[in-house]
């Protein structure tokens, strides 16, 4: 039996001490109103070109004023002399309607800036709640990863596995937590209490018709419905799967197995439908306007990946602490083959997206990958460096897949690397060109991570590591590559 260690349970502790304190933080600094955004502009300014556009803007103004006015100086004199009775009529008249068209731009001029603080505003206010919602949805999704390679494992009949099941069922046990915090989320956005979703905000929806037709399938309603029954379903295919696997090991026959063969098989039918249905409700949706065929398989590449990762990380963590006697290099070995060909499956699938949108150059797809070059360069370029040049430049090489460190090393690249693709999924559309990685983003991982590790090593303690009555588990003892 596994014990859970107090130096690492105090770690998981002070991570979510520290990343309450962080987020909170991110709460409180955010601005309140327009005032504070406008001295935030002011202060970005300070000094810089925007004071020399207005100071050039003012001295044309005035030349303009200098020039108009010499204009109507003149047009006056000559009306006198000709008309006589006319020149009231003819300095009247075009002056008050100057000063009309004078006061309409200004209205005008004024709405717009107006317009344009309250957008800054939601970014700015945005911005705390965006960095918790990438790192909710990326560790809640690492253990969809996992649920999705157990249930995997389980209907392919796997030989090599079985000894790494405790570690895949433990990790797993993050998931009911993090679909309950996920789910008050998705339930404070459709309360308003963020601008996270724009087609959650009446305004929008009544005065933009692309999102208006999209209304009878992005409405709170339906949208927080399906949201409930794909996390009851996930989390119910895991309580049972974990139940059945633990009463596996009292039984003398192998119906518990057989059990966990049959739901494993319905479960990943009902995970492939709703995985691609889930990343349109939750990210696609954040930029209502842009849509991709290929985005559901994305995503799941992008937190399959993590989660065989993090079953990677975990099961080294144990091996140096003396479990997982029946663990082997050869074990980690396919654990290391499968991070680089899902590493290598994560490329494809977004050069296939990137490279078509690209080259068909249609306005309502290609603006989404402007926004992130043009304004998440560094991020978003940085994710294909750590996510396929790293992966593949240190994992192609076999022996490296048995070697600890350089394993946990290509680990914890591939974990940052693909939480940057969430951000790069999520942040474009609802902070826009007002993001940086700061207090809130580094808080909120924190806070999440230390969750992550205080959930998972607390299962891991409850049951044995190793499952006993498993139909394959002497295989899986004396598996060697």
């Amino acid at each position: 039996m596994y014990t859970f260690s107090s130096k690492l349970k105090t770690f998981s502790i002070i991570l979510m001490a520290v990343g309450l304190l962080g987020i909170g933080y991110g709460f409180l600094t955010a601005p309140k109103d327009i005032q504070e955004v406008e001295k935030i502009l002011a202060s970005e300014s300070h000094g810089g070109h925007g004071e020399v556009k207005h100071e050039v803007a003012t001295e044309s103004e005035e030349a303009h004023a200098v020039v108009a006015d010499h204009k109507v100086v003149e047009a006056t004199e000559v009306h006198a002399v000709v008309e006589g009775h006319n020149e009231v009529a003819a300095a009247v008249e075009p002056t008050e309607a100057h000063a009309a068209v004078e006061n309409h731009s200004e209205v005008s001029e004024a709405a717009e800036h107006e317009e344009h603080l309250t957008h800054v505003l939601h970014q700015l206010q945005n911005k705390p709640w965006a960095a918790l919602y990438v790192a909710c949805i990326f560790f809640m999704l690492i253990s969809m990863g996992v649920l999705a390679f157990y249930a995997i494992q389980q209907v392919a009949q796997a030989g090599w596995s079985p000894v790494l099941f405790r570690v895949m069922q433990g990790i797993t046990a993050y998931l009911p937590v993090g679909s309950v915090l996920f789910f008050i989320f998705l339930v404070l956005c459709g309360l308003h209490f963020n601008h996270l979703f724009i087609w959650l905000d009446p305004e929008v929806v009544a005065h933009d018709k692309l999102i208006a037709t999209k209304s009878g399938y992005l409405n709170f309603p339906f949208w927080i419905a399906r949201a409930a029954i794909f996390l009851i379903g996930w989390n119910l295919y895991r309580y049972y799967s974990a139940k059945n696997c633990l009463a596996q090991d009292e039984s003398k026959d192998d119906s518990f197995y057989k059990k966990n063969f049959n739901i494993s098989a319905g479960f990943l039918v009902f995970f492939i439908v709703t995985e691609s249905i889930m990343s349109w409700d939750w990210i696609m949706s954040i930029d209502p306007h842009w849509f991709s065929t290929l985005f559901g398989w994305y995503v799941f590449a992008s937190f399959f990946v993590s989660g065989i990762t993090m079953i990677a990380m975990v099961t080294l963590y144990l091996k140096s602490r003396g479990y997982l006697e029946h663990v082997n290099t050869s074990h980690i070995h396919d654990l290391a083959k499968f991070m680089f060909g899902f590493s290598v499956f994560w490329t494809y699938l977004w050069f296939s997206q990137f490279m078509l949108i690209w080259y068909a150059n249609i306005p309502e797809e290609i603006t989404y990958f402007i926004t992130r070059i043009e304004l998440y360069n560094l991020p978003f370029f940085g994710a294909i460096v750590m996510n396929f040049l790293f992966p593949i430049l240190i994992l192609v090489n076999t022996d490296f897949k048995r070697i600890t460190w350089i394993l946990v090393m290509a680990g914890v690249v591939i974990l940052a690397g693909h939480y940057i693709d969430f951000f790069n999924m999520i942040m474009p559309g609802t902070v826009g060109d007002r993001w940086f990685i700061g207090i809130s983003e580094i808080a909120s991982v924190l806070f999440f991570l230390g969750l992550f590790i205080f959930v998972v090593f607390t299962a891991l303690a409850k049951s044995p590591l190793l499952p006993k009555r498993n139909p394959y588990i002497e295989e899986s003892k004396h598996f060697h590559y």
